[in-house]
This record gives structure tokens, sequence and C-alpha cells, in this order.
């Protein structure tokens, strides 16, 4: 059959053949058996019922094998058998182009270049799933080959509950992952209801089909390390940055630090993953032993050196170590997965990669035990380095909150608050989100090189523009901004689809994007889609990331990110996706996202103009009400600029007022 077929029949009438295994893909870890006899004759209902009555005999037998090896169902016997990446959007069979094109973007997320576990469906961050099984993505992709302009696909949790009529202006797909009853949003309830088949983890933009690799967060993260290095007073050149994680949006590490001009040593366990990162160029060098990282680490700073070192083994061996050679660490970090510290987020130092895995399947108590114990032994070796200078930030991992929680001396003295803060409250937060500027990105659906690079110009030459009359308190914003598109393509950052990220504003995004559509109507480039990180402005509330600088209180609601998809949908996104759980897990955030077909048309411009300028204030405005003062002044600019904006703008209290009550 061809591609075109294969798309068209959905899920096949007569059976493939089972596939083998392939140990040559990384895969996901064995998870918690946690299910009782009941809930699994439970799961196998759930699973079969894709699948007509006359294929379940065959069938149970297989998914009762792949739940007790496995911990879910993935169904592998249904991967398809083409190659799974982002092909042009004119090769898929669609009748709607919107649809077509996320088409593309779901290819793109199960890309093997671009998955960290390909085969699991899932795209970053250990269980950031795109689909729950390979009977939901077949499903999923026939119906938006499909569906019209005039019909919505309605998405739970990676199940296409099926096409709706809607009309041309509403989104053609409305996405929600994990959205659970508060009271049953723990780490365990995702591990037994995920186990069942009727709710995933949609991480952020795994499961709303907007992840763009690596690249996704090298823009912020390369922010990130500028400014950090901006706070200690120091250049970049031969100075020292250690974090640890290479496998989904961590992988953008070393290629930041590179970019910062730093020294980056970054540790990962996992040997596969590693090699990958190494041969996408992502990372310069590979060190297994300790001793030899030591000399090498000398080596670079002596010389002033930028280069990106990946240690293969456990992070808290390499700040050990430092601190027995009196190696300094100028700035530190984590971005493990410790939204998901039990089930392969996070691993136990003194026991093998192999071993961990094995221990976390068979003897999830232990297992747990052990991260806990180097959980404390890692923030220990962070305070000796700190005492020293260093100057240490989480990186919205969740790797404070797990400390805190495993018993780690990571508690300010007297005070509620952690030792260390959060990378939103010291850098992002009052550097860019009260601002405005966020992780914008686009694709470049044609996948021709050619046409990323002429968005490339059209973004710089409208943000150069932009600066000659951009207030003060933006230029370095602005400024960081140019540098960082003009040196987009000689960091060689493509992995996957021909996409791009950028931090901009609400009128950076609108403008670049009308740029964009005014070429599309010309024919000077493909069809383009825009979308964003949901680590953004207004898309996400995260108390212990994205909205970490709210200090009204209120950064344990979640309206702002309910507000933002409501609102996305109505103003004209082709796709919008709300989810329980992103970068610092389950039960912890609620954030939204969207994408937005730019075909050249008149009603794209409309569309464009509406959904981003919302997109954005909305955050900025209560950014603003929290009393943020880069935000009061952010709304302010923005209500000089559209006359049928207006804002609640917050009175400030005298603090002397209340100190005398």
């Amino acid at each position: 059959m061809t591609f075109r077929e294969q798309i068209l029949e959905g899920i096949p009438n007569i059976l493939p053949k089972a596939k083998p295994y392939d140990q040559s893909i990384n895969h996901a870890p064995r998870r918690k058996d946690i299910l009782s006899l009941e809930d699994k004759k439970l799961a196998f209902k759930n699973a079969l019922r894709y699948f007509d009555k006359k294929h379940h005999k065959d069938l149970v037998t297989e998914f009762k094998n792949e739940l007790d090896t496995y911990g879910r169902i993935y169904m592998y016997r249904l991967r398809p058998d083409y190659k799974m990446y982002a092909r042009p959007i004119d090769e898929y069979p669609a009748k709607s182009k919107q649809a077509a094109a996320i088409m593309l973007m779901i290819q793109n997320n199960l890309d093997h270049a671009v998955a960290q576990h390909p085969h699991e469906l899932i795209t970053y961050g250990g269980n950031g799933a795109v689909f729950q099984n390979w009977a939901q993505y077949l499903l999923v992709i026939k119906y938006l080959a499909e569906m019209n302009d005039e019909q919505t696909l309605v998405m739970y949790s990676g199940h296409p509950l099926g096409l709706f009529p809607s009309h041309k202006e509403a989104p053609r797909v409305v996405v929600t992952n994990g959205m659970m009853i508060p009271n049953y949003s723990k780490p365990d309830d995702w591990e037994r209801y995920n186990a069942l088949g009727v709710t995933q983890y949609g991480q952020m933009t795994a499961g709303s089909y907007m992840y763009i690799g690596p690249q996704g967060i090298v823009h912020g993260t390369t922010i990130t390390i500028l400014n950090a290095f901006r706070k200690i007073n120091k250049n970049p050149k031969g100075h020292v940055f250690v974090t640890s994680g290479l496998g989904g949006m961590s992988g953008a590490q070393p290629k930041a630090g590179s970019i910062a001009g730093c020294i980056t040593v970054c540790a990962e366990v996992n040997p596969k993953i590693t090699k990958i990162r190494h041969e996408q160029g992502w990372i310069d060098e590979i060190i297994t032993d300790l001793n030899d990282l030591i000399t090498r680490v000398k080596k670079a700073k002596s010389q002033k050196e930028t280069v990106s070192i990946a240690y293969l083994g456990n992070i808290v061996d390499v700040w050990k170590s430092f601190d027995k050679a009196s190696i300094t660490i100028d700035i530190g970090s984590d971005q493990t997965s410790l939204h998901n510290p039990y089930a392969g987020g996070y691993y136990p130092v003194g026991i093998s990669f192999e071993e961990a895995n094995k221990l976390m399947a068979e003897n999830p108590t232990l297992f747990k035990e052990k991260v806990q114990q180097t959980l404390r032994e890692h923030v220990l070796d962070i305070n000796k380095h700190t005492e020293k200078g260093t100057y240490f930030f989480d990186y919205g991992n969740a790797f404070l909150l797990e400390a805190s929680r495993a018993g780690a001396d990571i508690m300010a003295k007297n005070s509620l608050d952690f030792k260390y803060p959060s990378y939103v409250q010291d850098i992002m937060g009052p550097m860019c989100f009260d601002y405005g500027f966020g992780p914008f990105r686009w694709v470049c659906t044609s996948g021709k090189p050619e046409d990323l690079e002429k968005t490339d110009a059209i973004a710089c030459a409208v943000l150069e523009e932009m600066m000659k009359r951009s207030p003060k308190e933006i230029q370095q914003q602005m400024a960081d901004n140019i540098q960082w598109i003009k040196g987009a393509q000689e960091n060689k950052l493509v992995v996957g689809s021909q996409a791009r990220i950028l931090y901009a504003d609400a009128e950076g995004r609108m403008k670049i994007a009308q740029a964009f559509n005014d070429a599309i109507q010309k024919g000077a480039i493909g069809i383009v889609v825009l979308g964003r990180d949901h680590h953004d402005v207004s898309g996400t509330d995260s108390p212990f990331r994205e909205t970490s600088n709210i200090y009204d209180g209120s950064k344990f609601t979640a309206d702002m990110a309910i507000q933002n998809v409501i609102g996305d949908s109505f103003r004209g996104a082709t796709w919008v996706s709300i989810h329980n759980g992103g970068g610092v897990g389950w039960g912890e955030v609620i954030n939204g996202g969207f994408g937005m077909v730019l075909d050249g048309s008149k009603k794209a411009e409309s569309r464009l103009k509406s959904m981003l300028f919302w997109d954005v204030n909305n955050g900025i405005a209560r950014r603003s009400w929290a009393r943020n003062e880069g935000a009061i002044f952010a709304i302010k600019r923005a209500m000089t600029m559209e006359p049928n904006l207006k804002i609640t703008l917050p009175n400030f209290v005298d603090d002397n007022l209340l100190n005398s009550l």
C-alpha cells in the first residue's frame, strides 16, 4: 500500500503481523504494575473496543503480554510501516489544508529523530505522549484526512472522540490531555488511569502537536544562560555551566551553552540518547571517566574555550568530583524529568542505568528510596558549591519541589521558600514574560530549508525595524532576539521539521506573522504553521515555574490558562489544547497551547491579528494585576496601541499602613 492508502485505511480490517521489539530504538522504561486483576480486565476491554470482535481473541493475549511486560498497552503491532517524519504538506491526503498541516505536525512529533520514545508515542519528558496507543494514531490520521473545514475533531487524552459539525472559523481540532477531577490528580492516579487507557500525560507541546525538537527550548535556554552570567557579572567565556539531562527538551542545554559561549558540562545516564544528541551536533564531546572530565574542563577553562561536554553518568558524581578537584562551577542547574521522578525521570546514583530500570519496575518502593537519597546527596553537593559562589537556579523541572519532598536541605532558613530561585523568578519572569516576550515558533510546511531561511530573514527585518522605536525597557530583549535569529542558520538548530523558535512580544509576533502571510500570498514561501511553547507569558499556570514570579497569592489558580485556550479557540486558532501536567508534573500545572495555519489569505490575516494579540496580552494583564511592574508597563503600552483594550490596573498599598495594623 502507498503512504496515502495507509493513511486513509485507519485501523486495518485485516490485522498486520505482530512486529518484533526493536532494541535499537530508545524505549520508555517499564511502567509500574499498579492495576488490580479487575482493573486489568477493564484495561483489556478498553483496548479491544478499537477492534472488530473477530480480532479480540488474537489480540487479548498480545495486549496482556504488553501490559505485563511494559506496564502499558501500546499496540505495537499497529505501528505504521512507513517512515515517520514531517512530509511536505502536499503529500498528505486531505480535504482540508488545515487538517493536512496538523497531520504534518503529529508526524513530526513522532519522528525518530525528534521523539524520545517513538514506539511508545512519547515525544519528550519521559511520559509526554502524543497518543496512548497506535490505534489512536491511525484513527486520528484517518479522521484528519477525511475532515472538511466545517468539522472539528475532538480529542480526549489521545482518543479521537470523533468529528463534529462546526464551522470554518472554528478550530479544526480541540485537544484535552489528563484533565482529571482535582482529587484524582496525584502521580499514582496518572499511573493507574493511563494504564487503564483512559487518560494520558500530554506534557506541554507533545500532546498538542507543537514540539519542534530540542530547538523548542534552546532559545529560552540561551537567554537564561546569558542572563544568569549577567546576574553574576561574568562573561560566559571560560566559565562553567553544569547541569544534567539530554533526553527531550533538556537536550537543548549544551547547544544553548555553546551559543552563549560558555563551557557546558551536562550529565546523562542514558547512553542511547547521549549518542543521538552527539550525532545531531547538540553536544561536542562525550566523556565517560570522571578524571578525564576534570582534566578536560581544566583545559577548557585555561584556554577559555566554548565547548559542550556530555558526561555519561550520574550528575551527583560530577558535582562531588568538581568539589574535590576545586573546579569552580559558575552557574548550575538541572533539567532531568523530575516531574516524573519515580518512572524514569531521574536516576539514582551508584547503580547502572540498566539496573535502575529493572529496579524501577520490580521494586518501585526501593527505587523511590534510592531516588530520594540521591536527591538529598545532589542538594548537599550543590550547597557546597553555592557556598563557594556558584549561582544555582531551578530550571522549572520540579527539582526544588521533589528535593524538598525527599527531605533535602533545600529550604531557606526561617522560611517556607526554597534556598534557590526558579529561573522564572530571577530571569525569565521579570525580564521576558512580564514584558510579553515568549517562545513564538513557526514551521515551514513545504519542508524546504530555503523557506525557513526566507522566514528567518523576514523575522529579522521586522525586529530590526521595530527596535528603532522600541522603548528602552525592552531594548535588551530586542537585541538578544535579533542576535539569535541572525545566528539561527549557522547554529544548525533544525531537528525534524523546518522549524524556528524566536522570543517575541505580541507586536513582534503579529508583525512577523503578517509578513509571513504576505510572503505566502505572493508565492515566495509555502504555508506556515504558527505556534508557541506552552512555557510562555499566558498559556500556563504553574506555581513553581511559569507563574512563580506572581506574588499576590494567585499563582496556585489556573484561570489564565483556561481563559487563554477559550479565547484562542474563538479568535482564530486552527487547533487548541489544554493539559493537566507539563514540565513540573501531573497535578502541578495547567497549560494551554495552539496551532495556527497561515495560508496567505485575508482570513488568516484577520485571525492572526485577533488571536496573537489576545494570546499574549491575557497573560500580561494577569501579571499586571499581580502588581508586576514590568507587566504594568507592558499592558499600558498595549492599551495605547489598541483602543479596544481596557484593562483593570492595580492600586498599590503603602506597606507602612499594613505594618501598623
